[in-house]
């Protein structure tokens, strides 16, 4: 089955960055089709100089995709101008992520990729959700905690607390929010990247993980409690470790994920060691999602100038997640 691709922001880099990563992969097992607007990717794809073929249902993408880009048409109401959101198309890109994920739930897609969205332009026409993840949440109808992994070949990351500000961050840190992450990270490993026992390493919050509490006493009182509680339920967890040596190459020989206690405690060393290769997985959910470890681009839109990397990065995550979840062991893209 295919992986279904959303549109994104239409204004943004979605389609120039669907066109090439169709490029790259092409000759390898990965199938994608892309739900956009027509007209569009077909104007996009005559500058770049690369094919797209209109598609009528997800399953006519395996027969076209060693020849072309695979796009089922979600037409938008207003003309698409690059760098230019319009809030009247907001409707069409919500649209494209509702019917992906019914594909996906009807067994006509394997896997979720998610374009980046302008979410302030959703917000502007009504959309109450504050990203894409909690759409998921609601478009998965049933009660759940999803967790955001931040995922490249070097490493992998999971903030505690999202976003929010520094201030509220620390302030809203608790030994419980640290364990319920930590166990959905572990189970999720197992399942989604086959790693049968995961070992976390949990990050402190203070410089030097607070020296015995003369630089705060978060470790003491929040960070090792959730440590031992791990332990307890037979999880190979260890910390707090001092954040400035937890991301050195000798340090991520010793576990599978990091646990970070804030956003950019995880998101700045991955993205200084691969800012192209880095992956949004969203763990929990009832089907597979990635997403581009980026937003949409709006200065590069219509220039020819983006770079596909972490697309294709997140398209073959999702079909190795999807392997993984199927116990196969035949090739991957």
């Amino acid at each position: 089955m295919p992986i279904a691709l959303t549109m994104g922001e239409p204004a943004g880099v979605g389609a120039e960055i669907s066109l090439k990563a169709w490029h790259r992969l092409r000759e390898t097992p990965c199938r994608f089709f892309l739900m956009h607007d027509l007209a569009w990717v077909e104007r996009t794809a005559s500058v770049l100089g690369l094919p797209t073929k209109a598609i009528q249902q997800p399953g006519e993408a395996e027969h076209v995709f060693a020849d072309a880009l695979p796009v089922l048409q979600m037409v938008v109401p207003a003309a698409i101008t690059a760098g230019v959101p319009d809030v009247l198309n907001a409707h069409a890109v919500i649209e494209s992520i509702r019917r992906c994920v019914e594909f996906v739930g009807s067994g006509q897609a394997s896997a979720l990729v998610t374009n980046p969205i302008q979410k302030s332009t959703l917000y502007a026409a009504g959309f109450v959700f504050p990203g894409h993840t909690e759409f998921l949440e609601h478009l998965a109808g049933q009660p759940f905690r999803s967790t955001m992994m931040i995922a490249c070949p070097n490493l992998r990351v999971v903030p505690v607390t999202v976003h929010q500000s520094l201030r509220s961050a620390i302030a809203g840190l608790t030994t419980e929010k640290i364990v319920a992450t930590a166990l959905a990270t572990a189970q999720a490993v197992v399942r989604d990247f086959g790693v049968l026992r995961p070992r976390l390493a949990i990050a402190g919050l203070n410089p030097h993980a607070g020296e015995d509490g003369s630089l705060g006493r978060e470790e003491i009182d929040i960070i090792e409690p959730a440590v031992r509680e791990l332990v307890s339920r037979g999880i190979c967890a260890t910390g707090p470790w001092p954040p400035d040596t937890l991301f050195t190459d000798r340090a991520r020989r010793q576990y599978d994920v990091a646990i970070c206690m804030y956003h950019d405690q995880a998101l700045i060393p991955l993205k200084t060691l691969d800012v192209d290769g880095g992956v949004n997985v969203t763990l929990g959910l009832p089907f597979v999602r990635t997403s581009p470890d980026h937003g949409t681009a709006l200065n590069l839109a219509g220039q020819g100038l983006a770079d596909p990397g972490s697309l294709v990065a997140a398209i073959r995550m999702a079909a190795d997640i999807v392997a993984n979840r199927n116990a196969t062991t035949g090739t991957r893209c």
